[in-house]
């Protein structure tokens, strides 16, 4: 399973829910201004159960973007490594997508997510009902752009990996027709087009 890091801009965001990235395939950087004294119990005791999957990060030096710099450094050092990892910022700061974009074109999975909750894999392990997994659908075919999938059996498997293949064919099936159904997508023959909102 690829390895999901999750680096997390504790300045920005204070994360209370972090059991639920306690998983193998997650490790967890915490990064922390130098002017930060404290970290809250709760994100100290999930990551002491991380082992060495988790870490803190302390930043050395003040400036507008000094923990911003860090985590792309992170970042680089990471990928070289470990070229197929997938990369969650854990970030309110927007100044984070022109990285992220720019990580995508370099063929390196990147995201940023507002709160833990938000990560891609997490909302769609956590999606319960039929309406939850077509929303986590659709956030992940309008981040692929125009790489989304152009045939009926491609997004057929592409909603299978979302989903860790841990769906009955039967329900990726039916969620097809509930993106069909609620206009996201039209089907002609085996050709697949899209109506995503923006």
């Amino acid at each position: 399973m690829r390895i999901n890091v999750v680096l997390i801009d504790y300045e920005n965001v204070q994360p209370d829910a972090m059991a639920i990235i306690h998983g193998e395939h997650f490790k967890v950087m915490v990064f922390v201004g130098s002017n930060q004294s404290k970290v809250s119990f709760e994100v100290a005791s999930s990551l002491q159960k991380m082992g060495d999957r988790a870490e803190y990060i302390k930043i050395n030096g003040n400036g507008p973007n000094a923990l911003d710099f860090h985590i792309a450094y992170y970042i680089g050092l990471i990928a070289a490594k470990t070229p197929d990892a997938y990369f969650h910022i854990i970030s309110k700061d927007s100044g984070f997508d022109p990285l992220v974009a720019h990580l995508k074109t370099q063929k390196i999975f990147a995201c940023r997510s507002p709160s833990i909750n938000e990560i891609p894999s997490v909302k769609a392990e956590n999606a319960n009902t039929s309406g939850d997994k077509i929303d986590v659908i659709v956030v992940d075919l309008k981040r692929r752009g125009t790489s989304r999938p152009r045939a009926v059996k491609t997004l057929t498997s592409t909603i299978n990996s979302i989903f860790q293949k841990k769906l009955p064919a039967q329900e990726v099936e039916l969620l097809v027709e509930g993106l069909k159904k609620k206009g996201l997508i039209k089907i002609n023959g085996e050709k697949v087009s899209y109506s995503l909102p923006a």
